[in-house]
């Protein structure tokens, strides 16, 4: 089973759903703006992830400049604050029990398989 942090209106999301699905993985969705992880789901998947904080946020969003955030803010800062504003998490992020891909390529996501 492949929890998939999903927003149905960017494509490199909706291409790796239907990547995994054509695949035949079960996936259950997670609209995660709608329905934003905690800072607790946050850490466990950064664990799986096996990187930074930092790596899995979206620096280009407009969000991330106006909350004044970089590299150099603390890690658990910066977890706390995909907390808040789950516009800030790459997408789409598929997790199983043991290991997570964030599928950016969506190709990232065969992994899980």
């Amino acid at each position: 089973m492949i929890e998939y942090w999903h927003n149905p209106r960017c494509s490199k999301s909706r291409a790796g759903l239907a990547l995994l699905q054509d695949r035949g993985a079960e996936v259950t969705v997670r609209r995660y703006l709608e329905d934003a992880p905690s800072a607790d789901e946050l850490r466990a998947v950064l664990s799986r992830l096996g990187i930074p904080a930092i790596e899995m946020m979206r620096r280009g969003e407009a969000r991330f400049k106006e909350l004044g955030l970089s590299k150099d803010t603390p890690e658990e800062a910066l977890v706390q604050t995909m907390a808040e504003n789950p516009i800030l998490i790459k997408r789409p992020v598929g997790i199983t029990a043991d290991k997570a891909a964030i599928g950016r390529p969506p190709e990232n996501l065969l992994t899980l398989l």
